[in-house]
């Protein structure tokens, strides 16, 4: 194998593929595992200067971290990449309770025995950034701060209520907290800056980016302290953007990416536990485009009746695709339908429901002969893919104007699953039209 660039743990599968995305527009080869792969496996993938881990952490306790998160950054550290990045999404939405990040900075920083964290969350591509150490985030061609933000305000488990960064990070952890702000960033000083904040002690550095220049600073600054064996870094996959334009400058990188278009597919199925308004919008306009749908209860899908629901779901999917039409299959429409509060009185709720959905998109998969499917929302997206049997998954196309949301290949040991494109799309990601783009194989 070659020696790695990068390793990355994903705290849910549509960051772990937004990352993948973003390295394989940069000219690095990168392979995603669903989980931690045997010798056999990882053989099959020594042409990548870049893997991955899926996971589930951005849903999950400080405890469940503390039992998963520390075998899994031990793995990583085995690669020996130059630098090991703990994913998180780019709205950095969390709580102490529920994908703490500060919680997994703590334990990246043990495995890896670091004194200091670098931090970078403003990725210009994906529309955020990071000013002063307050977030901003675009929605639907308008900027907000991401306490004012429309939807990540409201975020039905982890709203966002404070801008600032280093106050939010405070809630979660102890660790003390440095900044490089812009002005310093852009000045002559910015590298004693850093140096400084280290070795002043502190355990996490917030490196702010709002623009590609900034990002590009960001970027030569992570790769000039980067230590023998590895270094821990944590953020958005705006942490691959910038150290892609170091690489590219300083030519450890220099390959031309290329992707051949793959094409229409005359019918797909659609997954979707998403109460976001933009996957809404993608529903109804698939909706009009040749698409059926079929509602799905998610109360039913997690209670003890979840195999008939399950059952009467992939039968009304089934009906649809022999009657060569695409199917999108929804546990919710909008906000409005949202019945997180219902789901969560049962303990792990959250998760049988992805895992449901998977379990009915394998059935239809496999039933039905699929070559190309979607599964919509972060948190469902990781759950839906562990029920469906695939081991890794690499870039089939990017989807640089849709930034986040490649359309995939799943390997698997399941034959009918080897070989199944699949596109894993995050609740706030994507055009109105995504899903009849996916299906029509336009990069849109």
């Amino acid at each position: 194998m070659q020696s790695l660039l990068l390793s990355y743990y994903g705290d849910d599968l549509t960051g772990s593929t937004d990352v993948m995305e973003a390295l394989e527009l940069g000219g690095v080869p990168t392979v995603l595992f669903m989980r931690q792969p045997d010798e056999a496996l990882l053989s099959q993938f020594r042409n990548c200067r870049a893997i991955g881990l899926a996971g589930t952490s951005r849903s999950e306790t400080p405890q469940w971290m503390d039992t998963h998160l520390r075998g899994a950054f031990g793995w990583l550290k085995t690669l020996n990449a130059a630098i090991c990045h703990y994913k998180v999404c780019s709205t950095f939405d969390s709580s102490p309770t529920i994908g703490s990040i500060g919680r997994a900075i703590e334990i990246g920083r043990s495995v890896f025995s670091q004194d200091s964290v670098p931090l970078v969350v403003g990725a210009p591509q994906l529309k955020r950034y990071t000013a002063f150490g307050h977030l901003f985030a675009a929605y639907r061609e308008k900027y907000y701060r991401i306490d004012r933000h429309p939807v990540m305000s409201r975020h039905p488990t982890t709203p966002m209520d404070e801008s600032d960064l280093l106050i939010h990070l405070s809630r979660q952890t102890d660790l003390t907290l440095g900044l490089v702000d812009l002005a310093t960033l852009q000045s002559a000083a910015r590298s004693a800056a850093f140096d400084r904040l280290i070795e002043n002690g502190s355990d996490i550095v917030l490196v702010d980016v709002d623009s590609l220049e900034t990002q590009a600073l960001a970027g030569e600054e992570i790769w000039r302290v980067r230590k023998p064996g590895g270094t821990f870094v944590v953020g958005s996959s705006g942490i691959e953007y910038a150290l892609l334009a170091e690489w590219a400058a300083n030519h450890t990188v220099s390959a031309e990416p290329s992707f051949s278009p793959p094409g229409a597919a005359d019918r797909i199925a659609v997954v979707s536990g998403s109460c976001s308004p933009t996957t809404e919008r993608q529903i109804r306009h698939a909706l009009t485009d040749g698409f059926d749908g079929v509602e799905v209860d998610p109360i039913e899908l997690v209670s003890g009746e979840s195999d008939k629901a399950i059952a009467r779901a992939v039968a009304a999917g089934r009906a649809n695709l022999e009657a060569g039409r695409s199917v999108v299959l929804y546990t919710a429409l909008g906000p409005a339908s949202d019945r997180g509060a219902e789901i969560d009185r049962q303990e792990g709720a959250r998760h049988m429901l992805g895992r449901g959905l998977g379990e009915l998109l394998r059935a239809l998969t496999i039933e039905q002969k699929l070559q190309r499917v979607i599964i919509a929302g972060g948190d469902t997206s990781s759950h839906a893919l562990g029920q469906m049997g695939v081991d890794a998954l690499t870039v089939r196309m990017p989807l640089p104007a849709s930034p986040g949301s490649p359309l995939c290949v799943a390997h698997s040991r399941v034959k009918a699953i080897d070989g199944l494109e699949v596109a894993l799309k995050g609740g706030q990601v994507g055009t109105d039209r995504y899903f009849c783009a996916i299906r029509d194989g336009l990069s849109i």
